[in-house]
Protein backbone atom coordinates (compact mmCIF):
# COMPACT_ATOMS: atom_id res chain seq x y z
CA UNK A 1 0.00 0.00 0.00
CA UNK A 2 1.35 3.75 -0.32
CA UNK A 3 2.94 5.10 2.53
CA UNK A 4 1.32 8.41 1.29
CA UNK A 5 -1.65 7.02 1.27
CA UNK A 6 -2.37 5.39 4.96
CA UNK A 7 -0.19 8.67 6.05
CA UNK A 8 -2.75 10.81 4.88
CA UNK A 9 -5.38 8.37 6.50
CA UNK A 10 -3.80 8.78 9.88
CA UNK A 11 -3.84 11.88 10.16
CA UNK A 12 -7.45 12.36 8.84
CA UNK A 13 -8.45 9.81 12.04
CA UNK A 14 -6.26 12.01 14.31
CA UNK A 15 -7.15 15.23 13.33
CA UNK A 16 -10.96 13.92 12.97
CA UNK A 17 -11.12 12.08 16.42
CA UNK A 18 -13.13 8.96 15.04
CA UNK A 19 -12.38 6.94 11.74
CA UNK A 20 -15.98 7.42 10.74
CA UNK A 21 -15.54 11.30 10.52
CA UNK A 22 -12.42 10.84 8.78
CA UNK A 23 -13.98 8.41 6.26
CA UNK A 24 -16.47 11.08 5.20
CA UNK A 25 -13.64 13.32 4.95
CA UNK A 26 -11.50 11.11 2.37
CA UNK A 27 -14.83 10.21 0.84
CA UNK A 28 -13.99 6.57 1.38
CA UNK A 29 -15.49 3.74 3.49
CA UNK A 30 -15.47 3.29 7.39
CA UNK A 31 -13.51 -0.42 6.78
CA UNK A 32 -11.21 1.26 4.00
CA UNK A 33 -10.04 4.01 6.26
CA UNK A 34 -9.58 1.53 9.08
CA UNK A 35 -7.57 -1.11 7.20
CA UNK A 36 -5.39 2.00 6.26
CA UNK A 37 -4.43 2.69 9.59
CA UNK A 38 -3.86 -0.82 10.73
CA UNK A 39 -1.87 -2.09 8.09
CA UNK A 40 0.15 1.00 8.80
CA UNK A 41 0.44 -0.22 12.24
CA UNK A 42 1.26 -3.92 11.47
CA UNK A 43 3.99 -2.24 9.14
CA UNK A 44 5.26 -0.22 11.48
CA UNK A 45 5.57 -2.72 14.53
CA UNK A 46 4.26 -0.15 16.47
CA UNK A 47 0.34 0.84 18.21
CA UNK A 48 0.01 4.59 17.49
CA UNK A 49 -4.05 4.54 18.48
CA UNK A 50 -5.52 3.92 21.45
CA UNK A 51 -8.78 2.78 20.51
CA UNK A 52 -12.08 2.72 23.09
CA UNK A 53 -15.79 2.84 22.47
CA UNK A 54 -15.16 6.57 23.34
CA UNK A 55 -12.66 8.04 22.06
CA UNK A 56 -8.93 7.57 20.21
CA UNK A 57 -6.16 8.89 22.06
CA UNK A 58 -2.19 8.92 20.44
CA UNK A 59 0.38 6.79 21.58
CA UNK A 60 3.57 8.28 22.33
CA UNK A 61 4.66 6.67 19.37
CA UNK A 62 1.99 7.90 17.56
CA UNK A 63 1.97 11.60 18.76
CA UNK A 64 5.66 11.60 17.35
CA UNK A 65 4.86 10.00 13.64
CA UNK A 66 1.32 12.22 13.84
CA UNK A 67 3.78 15.43 13.93
CA UNK A 68 6.43 13.69 11.30
CA UNK A 69 3.57 13.11 9.17
CA UNK A 70 1.58 16.32 8.77
CA UNK A 71 5.51 17.86 8.26
CA UNK A 72 5.51 15.48 5.41
CA UNK A 73 2.14 15.93 4.15
CA UNK A 74 2.53 20.33 4.51
CA UNK A 75 6.13 19.86 2.23
CA UNK A 76 4.47 17.58 -0.62
CA UNK A 77 1.76 20.34 0.00
CA UNK A 78 3.70 23.35 -0.51
CA UNK A 79 5.86 21.63 -3.36
CA UNK A 80 3.33 21.10 -6.00
CA UNK A 81 1.75 24.39 -4.71
CA UNK A 82 4.59 26.20 -5.85
CA UNK A 83 5.23 24.52 -8.81
CA UNK A 84 1.82 25.58 -9.84
CA UNK A 85 2.61 29.14 -9.22
CA UNK A 86 5.34 28.77 -11.21
CA UNK A 87 3.32 27.15 -14.55
CA UNK A 88 3.85 30.34 -16.50
CA UNK A 89 7.03 31.72 -15.25
CA UNK A 90 10.65 31.35 -15.54
CA UNK A 91 12.05 30.48 -12.28
CA UNK A 92 14.63 28.50 -10.48
CA UNK A 93 18.49 27.06 -11.54
CA UNK A 94 19.11 26.49 -15.34
CA UNK A 95 22.14 23.91 -15.84
CA UNK A 96 23.72 24.93 -19.49
CA UNK A 97 26.90 23.22 -20.92
CA UNK A 98 28.19 24.95 -24.02
CA UNK A 99 31.52 25.02 -26.33
CA UNK A 100 34.41 26.50 -24.93
CA UNK A 101 35.62 29.03 -27.63
CA UNK A 102 31.78 29.72 -28.41
CA UNK A 103 30.57 30.01 -25.58
CA UNK A 104 33.49 32.49 -24.32
CA UNK A 105 33.19 34.47 -27.53
CA UNK A 106 29.76 34.77 -28.62
CA UNK A 107 27.90 33.07 -25.58
CA UNK A 108 29.19 35.27 -22.52
CA UNK A 109 27.74 38.46 -23.15
CA UNK A 110 24.65 37.18 -23.50
CA UNK A 111 23.93 35.56 -20.20
CA UNK A 112 24.02 38.98 -18.65
CA UNK A 113 21.10 39.99 -21.02
CA UNK A 114 19.08 37.26 -20.19
CA UNK A 115 19.46 37.44 -16.04
CA UNK A 116 18.04 40.99 -16.71
CA UNK A 117 14.88 39.77 -18.73
CA UNK A 118 14.41 36.92 -15.99
CA UNK A 119 15.66 38.25 -12.64
CA UNK A 120 13.86 34.52 -10.78
CA UNK A 121 16.57 31.99 -13.02
CA UNK A 122 19.79 30.95 -12.08
CA UNK A 123 22.48 30.25 -14.25
CA UNK A 124 24.89 27.15 -14.11
CA UNK A 125 27.01 27.64 -17.22
CA UNK A 126 29.63 25.07 -17.81
CA UNK A 127 32.27 25.12 -20.72
CA UNK A 128 33.33 22.28 -22.36
CA UNK A 129 33.85 20.81 -25.61
CA UNK A 130 33.06 17.29 -25.20
CA UNK A 131 29.75 15.72 -25.64
CA UNK A 132 27.60 15.98 -22.11
CA UNK A 133 25.31 13.39 -21.36
CA UNK A 134 22.41 15.80 -20.83
CA UNK A 135 20.56 13.14 -18.23
CA UNK A 136 23.59 11.48 -16.55
CA UNK A 137 24.57 15.08 -15.24
CA UNK A 138 21.51 16.80 -14.79
CA UNK A 139 21.83 19.08 -17.26
CA UNK A 140 19.10 21.36 -18.87
CA UNK A 141 20.13 22.47 -22.05
CA UNK A 142 23.25 22.54 -23.97
CA UNK A 143 24.76 24.20 -27.37
CA UNK A 144 26.26 22.45 -29.44
CA UNK A 145 27.91 22.85 -33.17
CA UNK A 146 27.93 20.16 -35.08
CA UNK A 147 25.98 18.25 -38.33
CA UNK A 148 24.03 16.58 -35.71
CA UNK A 149 23.24 13.07 -35.72
CA UNK A 150 19.68 11.36 -35.45
CA UNK A 151 19.61 11.58 -31.75
CA UNK A 152 17.10 10.88 -29.01
CA UNK A 153 17.75 14.38 -27.68
CA UNK A 154 15.87 17.45 -29.19
CA UNK A 155 17.37 20.00 -30.76
CA UNK A 156 16.66 23.56 -32.41
CA UNK A 157 18.61 25.14 -34.89
CA UNK A 158 20.34 28.42 -33.71
CA UNK A 159 22.49 29.60 -36.39
CA UNK A 160 24.81 27.94 -38.84
CA UNK A 161 28.71 28.01 -39.63
CA UNK A 162 30.79 25.97 -41.83
CA UNK A 163 34.57 24.70 -41.58
CA UNK A 164 36.92 26.90 -43.61
CA UNK A 165 40.38 26.01 -44.15
CA UNK A 166 42.96 28.65 -43.66
CA UNK A 167 46.37 29.18 -43.42
CA UNK A 168 49.04 32.56 -42.58
CA UNK A 169 50.18 34.43 -45.27
CA UNK A 170 53.80 33.46 -44.52
CA UNK A 171 52.87 29.90 -44.36
CA UNK A 172 51.75 29.82 -47.74
CA UNK A 173 55.02 32.30 -49.14
CA UNK A 174 57.25 29.28 -47.77
CA UNK A 175 54.83 26.04 -48.78
CA UNK A 176 53.18 27.10 -51.50
CA UNK A 177 48.91 27.34 -51.39
CA UNK A 178 47.24 24.20 -52.28
CA UNK A 179 45.02 24.17 -55.16
CA UNK A 180 42.88 20.70 -54.69
CA UNK A 181 42.45 19.30 -51.31
CA UNK A 182 44.53 15.86 -52.16
CA UNK A 183 47.48 18.44 -51.90
CA UNK A 184 46.82 18.86 -48.40
CA UNK A 185 48.25 15.02 -47.88
CA UNK A 186 51.69 16.98 -48.11
CA UNK A 187 51.05 20.03 -46.36
CA UNK A 188 51.27 20.31 -42.09
CA UNK A 189 47.91 21.27 -40.32
CA UNK A 190 46.87 22.11 -37.33
CA UNK A 191 44.57 19.56 -36.31
CA UNK A 192 41.66 19.90 -33.60
CA UNK A 193 41.23 16.63 -31.69
CA UNK A 194 37.21 16.69 -31.47
CA UNK A 195 36.91 17.41 -35.23
CA UNK A 196 34.10 14.70 -35.93
CA UNK A 197 35.51 13.61 -39.41
CA UNK A 198 39.19 12.68 -37.59
CA UNK A 199 42.05 13.37 -39.97
CA UNK A 200 39.82 12.30 -43.35
CA UNK A 201 39.08 16.28 -44.18
CA UNK A 202 35.85 16.08 -46.32
CA UNK A 203 35.51 18.68 -49.39
CA UNK A 204 33.05 19.48 -52.05
CA UNK A 205 33.89 21.25 -55.25
CA UNK A 206 32.52 21.29 -58.54
CA UNK A 207 34.52 17.85 -59.51
CA UNK A 208 32.23 16.20 -56.34
CA UNK A 209 32.91 15.32 -53.08
CA UNK A 210 36.87 14.91 -52.35
CA UNK A 211 38.23 13.09 -48.51
CA UNK A 212 42.13 13.66 -47.74
CA UNK A 213 43.84 11.74 -45.13
CA UNK A 214 45.68 15.28 -43.18
CA UNK A 215 49.19 13.98 -40.95
CA UNK A 216 48.76 16.83 -38.25
CA UNK A 217 52.17 18.05 -37.09
CA UNK A 218 50.21 19.17 -33.93
CA UNK A 219 46.75 18.15 -32.41
CA UNK A 220 44.93 20.29 -29.72
CA UNK A 221 41.30 19.87 -28.00
CA UNK A 222 41.31 23.72 -28.11
CA UNK A 223 40.33 25.52 -31.38
CA UNK A 224 41.68 28.70 -30.31
CA UNK A 225 44.86 27.16 -30.00
CA UNK A 226 45.00 25.50 -33.39
CA UNK A 227 44.44 28.97 -34.78
CA UNK A 228 47.33 30.38 -33.12
CA UNK A 229 49.48 27.92 -34.46
CA UNK A 230 48.26 28.98 -38.02
CA UNK A 231 48.28 32.09 -37.72
CA UNK A 232 52.28 31.42 -36.51
CA UNK A 233 52.63 29.84 -39.54
CA UNK A 234 52.87 26.27 -38.20
CA UNK A 235 50.60 24.87 -40.77
CA UNK A 236 47.21 24.87 -42.20
CA UNK A 237 43.70 24.77 -39.91
CA UNK A 238 40.00 23.41 -40.69
CA UNK A 239 38.04 25.33 -37.78
CA UNK A 240 34.66 27.12 -38.41
CA UNK A 241 34.17 30.70 -39.59
CA UNK A 242 33.08 31.74 -35.97
CA UNK A 243 36.56 30.93 -35.20
CA UNK A 244 39.07 32.13 -38.30
CA UNK A 245 36.52 35.31 -38.75
CA UNK A 246 38.40 37.75 -36.96
CA UNK A 247 41.85 36.08 -38.39
CA UNK A 248 40.79 36.49 -41.63
CA UNK A 249 39.86 39.91 -41.38
CA UNK A 250 42.79 41.17 -40.02
CA UNK A 251 44.60 39.24 -42.55
CA UNK A 252 46.44 36.81 -40.33
CA UNK A 253 44.97 33.86 -41.71
CA UNK A 254 43.50 33.42 -45.62
CA UNK A 255 41.32 31.23 -47.12
CA UNK A 256 42.50 28.28 -48.94
CA UNK A 257 40.94 26.60 -51.93
CA UNK A 258 37.57 28.48 -51.60
CA UNK A 259 36.15 26.55 -54.36
CA UNK A 260 36.29 23.20 -52.00
CA UNK A 261 33.93 24.11 -49.39
CA UNK A 262 34.01 22.10 -46.41
CA UNK A 263 31.31 20.61 -44.24
CA UNK A 264 28.77 23.01 -42.94
CA UNK A 265 27.48 22.89 -39.13
CA UNK A 266 24.38 24.30 -37.41
CA UNK A 267 24.64 25.62 -33.74
CA UNK A 268 21.80 23.83 -31.89
CA UNK A 269 19.93 24.24 -28.35
CA UNK A 270 19.32 20.57 -27.52
CA UNK A 271 17.56 19.41 -24.73
CA UNK A 272 16.61 16.26 -23.54
CA UNK A 273 12.62 16.04 -24.32
CA UNK A 274 9.78 18.55 -25.33
CA UNK A 275 7.13 17.00 -22.94
CA UNK A 276 7.03 19.38 -19.72
CA UNK A 277 9.36 21.41 -21.13
CA UNK A 278 10.00 23.68 -18.01
CA UNK A 279 9.22 27.68 -18.94
CA UNK A 280 12.81 28.51 -17.45
CA UNK A 281 14.22 26.41 -20.10
CA UNK A 282 11.81 27.27 -22.55
CA UNK A 283 12.69 31.12 -22.18
CA UNK A 284 16.55 30.26 -22.36
CA UNK A 285 15.92 28.38 -25.70
CA UNK A 286 13.90 31.33 -27.35
CA UNK A 287 16.33 33.86 -25.98
CA UNK A 288 19.14 32.16 -27.66
CA UNK A 289 16.86 31.22 -31.05
CA UNK A 290 16.42 35.32 -31.00
CA UNK A 291 19.82 36.44 -30.28
CA UNK A 292 21.43 34.07 -32.66
CA UNK A 293 18.88 34.54 -35.02
CA UNK A 294 20.60 34.18 -38.78
CA UNK A 295 24.09 34.15 -37.60
CA UNK A 296 26.02 32.43 -40.32
CA UNK A 297 29.38 34.17 -39.25
CA UNK A 298 30.52 35.02 -42.65
CA UNK A 299 34.16 34.60 -43.01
Amino acid sequence: MDKFVEMRAFVAVVEAGSFVKAANALSISNAGISRLVSELEARLGLRLLQRTTRKLSLTAEGEVFYHRCTEVLQAIEDAEGEVTARGGEAVGLVRVNVPVSFGMTYLAPLWPLFMELHPQVVLEVTLSDRVVDLVDEACDLAVRIARLPNSTLVSRKLASTRLTLCASPEYLRRHGTPEHPLELSQHAVIAYTLLSMGDQWQFEGADGPVTVKVKPRMRSNSGDTCCVAAVSGQGLVLEPTFLVGPYLRTGELVEVMPQYRSIDLGVYAVYPTRKYLPPKVRALIEFLAQSLQGNTWPA
